[in-house]
């Protein structure tokens, strides 16, 4: 039952929480290139690791209510009207609250510093009055790493900071006086009046002394902020369809990237429930090749060169170093991880188990293959050459692809059960078409015969095994009539554009769409909800079948969708809409771009 009562300062349980969960639809992100924090429409910050994406998380009561600490700010009316948007062109949060006696705005950012990201975690959270007053209430709530250490208070000469195992956090204010210290935790409550400014900056270190900045070099550090993000914005080009949805999910992925290395998150969360039996939560603050090839293509398709050299850098440099297979995912530092350790928290509403880490980066995903190819390719086609070791790796890759591609493997979706997966013998052809085309343009050498070769065997095999007669489509495996939208892909990667793939999008928007959201493969309506990207992809296979009008009516269905801020989670409810999974979720973004530069393309928009 949603909780209205609030007993002390730092308690902030509002009519749009249930027993202190927000609903996921509900967050805003912010991030400054490592780390990402979570904003519910309440004014708390219910998400934050530092100093990175991947580290524990000290604010994380969008897991653990009761102990995952948070960053609470708003209006103590509980009533307050709330609307929130981002500056445009930036990742920084604008919310606006009105109550009864005035209205104030309060701007988050990340703060950046002059030359990029600061070498801490700063989140500035600047109140201004514009009419009337508000009272306003806040509170810092450090949490317990997912019940692994205890916060404690230290008092030291130049004030109090607090300290959570090796994070070290410092809070420095104007105007929020006066302030209530309970152990580890503060809060307090102002008031705004118009024309009035207050400041309250977070600054978190891991095992380093910590920089307590004063308060107008915060205010200051926003302003700047805003305008780093608006100089990154005005390089980014694109004013076909749907554009403002997306410049807002190119900033998204912006978010993503994690800049120490040039990596890509898939998504800055871990444990968010895919559906609400559970089971079904996990950590996706990996860097998949998969996502990262995806944002090549769109970021060279924006003119951002930067972080399209930098991801094809480090995705090829990472390979190399590893020289041990095609790992689908590495960590943000290009290593390879198997370990798993699940904490004892609640989760989301309740949903548990929460982990950190993730089992699979050793299967065998034969579609990666394709996806690396994919990303050189886009990479050669914006008028880049290959250097000779990158041409190297690349020719070693493409004949591996030509002895794996008739194995077995866990396909796409990292399912324990390995089959000849139709959408992965795709991948493996996609791979083969692409080094084929890197060979003819002279930025690689090698067998060039012997992939043709098995770039046609391959194509007979999906012919032979990947068809289902009788059903009229591309199948998940063979002697199976279950569906895959994983192969939806390969309309836009070139394998099939023609009657047999025009016959399986009909099949799986019989079987597996529902409204204009599509599961990822049969049998999964009683096991989780569906997945945001899938609708997309349909989408882009509709416009590559030549039903642009088709695809133009899903898209806008689609974009529709998104919260109030422009942001997707992995998956929505088929029962309600409510977001679901780890957000804001790359693939979810990603697919929105390939959609519309598909549909754009294809229609002459």
């Amino acid at each position: 039952m949603s909780q209205r009562t609030r007993d002390t300062p730092d308690v902030d349980q509002t009519a749009d929480r249930t027993d202190g969960y927000a609903p996921l639809r509900s967050y805003a992100a912010i991030g400054d290139g490592r780390t990402v924090a979570l904003i519910a429409r309440d004014g708390r910050i219910d998400w934050l690791p530092i100093p990175s994406m991947d580290s524990p998380p000290v604010f994380a009561s969008i897991l653990d209510a009761e102990d995952g600490g948070h960053l609470a700010l708003r209006p103590v009316d509980l009533d307050a009207h709330v609307e929130r948007e981002y500056l445009p062109g930036t990742n920084v949060l604008v919310t606006t609250w009105t109550t009864d006696t005035g209205r104030c705005t309060v701007t988050d950012a990340m703060v950046t510093g002059v030359a990029g990201r600061l070498p801490w975690a700063e989140i500035g959270r600047c109140v201004q009055g514009v009419e009337g007053t508000v009272e306003l209430e806040w509170a810092v709530v450090p949490g317990t790493l997912l019940n692994t250490a205890e916060p404690k208070r230290l008092d030291t000469v130049n004030g109090s900071v607090i300290g959570v195992d090796g994070v070290t956090i410092a809070i420095v204010e104007k105007g929020f006086d006066p302030v209530h210290e309970d152990g580890p935790r503060f809060s307090g409550r102002f008031s705004t009046a118009e024309g009035s400014k207050h400041i309250l900056t977070i600054v978190g270190t891991l095992d380093e002394p910590i920089f307590l900045p004063e308060p107008e070099l915060t205010m200051q550090g926003i302003d700047r902020t805003i305008e780093n993000w608006s100089t990154w914005s005005k390089e980014f080009d694109y004013d076909g369809p749907w554009a403002d949805a997306v410049q807002r999910s190119a900033l998204a992925l912006k978010l993503l990237i994690f800049s120490p290395t040039g990596a890509i998150a898939a998504a800055p969360t871990t444990s968010l429930p895919e559906d609400r039996t559970g089971g079904k939560n996990w950590d996706y603050r990996f860097a998949w090749v998969r996502d990262l090839s995806y944002t090549v293509h769109a970021l060279d398709r924006f003119g951002l060169r930067e972080e399209t050299h930098a991801a094809v850098s480090w995705v090829m440099r990472t390979i190399a170093k590893h020289d041990d297979g095609m790992p689908i995912f590495y960590t943000l530092e290009g290593e390879v991880s198997n370990e798993v350790q699940e904490r004892d928290v609640p989760g989301w509403n309740g949903i548990g188990p929460v982990t950190e880490g993730n089992r699979a980066s050793d299967q065998l995903q034969l579609g990666v293959w394709g996806d690396v190819f994919e990303i050189m390719r886009q990479y050669v086609r914006q008028g880049n050459v290959l250097d000779r070791k990158t041409a190297a790796v690349l020719e070693g890759l493409a004949d591996d692809a030509c002895k794996q591609w008739e194995k077995a493997d866990a396909g796409m979706w990292e399912l324990q059960e390995t089959q000849h997966y139709t959408a992965s013998k795709m991948g493996c052809w996609q791979a083969l078409d692409a080094a084929i085309e890197l060979h003819d343009n002279g930025q690689i050498q090698g067998s060039r015969d012997k992939w043709d070769e098995n770039r046609g065997l391959i194509r007979d095999w999906v012919s032979e095994h990947g068809w289902n007669e009788e059903l009229g489509a591309y199948t998940m495996y063979p002697d199976t009539d279950a569906l895959d939208t994983s192969v939806l892909l390969h309309a836009m990667s070139g394998f099939d554009r023609g009657p047999r793939m025009e016959s399986t999008i009909e099949a799986i928007q019989a079987k597996l769409q529902h409204g204009p959201l599509v599961y990822r493969y049969s049998g999964l309506e009683d096991e989780e909800s569906p997945f945001v990207a899938c609708s997309f992809w349909l989408a882009a296979a509709l416009a590559c079948t030549g039903r642009v009008d088709d695809a133009t009516a899903l898209m806008d269905e689609m974009v529709d969708q998104a919260n109030d801020v422009g942001l997707f989670s992995e998956m929505l409810s088929a029962v309600d809409g409510d977001f679901m999974g780890n957000l804001p979720q790359g693939l979810s973004h990603l697919a929105l771009i390939q959609a519309a530069l598909t549909i754009e393309e294809l229609s002459g928009a």
